[in-house]
């Protein structure tokens, strides 16, 4: 993307699995994106660090540049919010080098410029039991690092495909995440949570499909991740909700895709 390019503004960003420090992430494609979209509320919610021990992170400057574009927006007065997700690691353990500008909650509320309430939260706590082990966590990080290895080696020898392409693991791994949540059961559990708490909606992660939709009754907003889809949400300045980014436009600087929920 060029550095010439416009500066989109919005009122809240909402971002989450980034998995900084994995085989997976896409730092740089981060980075870029922050770097042309500018919030006053940026909203991390859940996996945006992956590097618990005691396999080594494979840490990038572009993954530090990441984490320093954050502390310097903070500090020139945006608000952050930090929602800690199951791969995230405590925070006193990250290096402080690694931190957010702020310390990690288990949720927030979320008051919309139009006056609506969202429940934001990381997800996980509606998987299913069994998955939310954390061992099998821990298990599934390491097949898919393992996956990704492979997929690395062979791209080496290969031509290099653009972000708009998945590689033949890369949609090996997309396939398998989505058969994990068949009928979309984990979008109902949610929304029924919010109902349940008084909200008119949801925002989400971890489940690395992005989604913008009222199919449940109420607004379920997942912002998808940035290690497959490279989407975003974001709030305007009326309150009104849409997905950013995505394979295609990342491939496609100049052009600007947002998908916003009708209501």
């Amino acid at each position: 993307m060029s550095n010439h390019s416009p500066i989109q503004r919005h009122r809240s960003l909402f971002l989450s699995d980034l998995h900084l420090g994995s085989m997976a992430c896409r730092a740089d494609l981060v980075l870029r994106f922050l770097q042309q979209n500018q919030a006053e509320h940026y909203v991390l919610v859940g996996d945006i660090l992956d590097i618990w021990g005691p396999i080594p992170a494979h840490w990038s400057a572009a993954a530090q540049q990441v984490i320093d574009h954050l502390h310097a927006r903070h500090g020139d007065g945006a608000r952050v919010s930090y929602i800690i997700g199951n791969h995230d690691p405590r925070p006193a353990t990250a290096p402080l080098a690694r931190q957010a500008p702020v310390p990690a909650v288990q949720e927030i509320e979320h008051s919309a410029a139009d006056g609506r309430r969202y429940l934001v939260l990381h997800g996980d706590c509606q998987d299913n039991r069994v998955f939310q082990a954390h061992l099998l966590t821990r298990l599934g990080t390491l097949f898919d690092r393992g996956l990704r290895r492979v997929d690395h080696w062979l791209s080496r020898l290969s031509w290099q495909a653009g972000p708009e392409r998945r590689s033949a693991i890369e949609w090996l791994l997309s396939c398998i995440n989505a058969a994990l949540y068949p009928a979309r059961r984990h979008e109902r559990r949610l929304v029924d949570l919010a109902r349940r708490r008084g909200f008119d909606g949801v925002i989400c992660g971890h489940f690395h499909l992005a989604g913008l939709h009222q199919d449940h009754g109420l607004i379920y907003a997942n912002c998808g991740d940035w290690i497959d889809s490279f989407t975003a949400l974001a709030e305007d300045f009326d309150g009104r909700l849409g997905l950013l980014g995505g394979r295609v436009a990342l491939a496609k600087p100049r052009r600007v895709v947002a998908r916003t929920v009708r209501t």
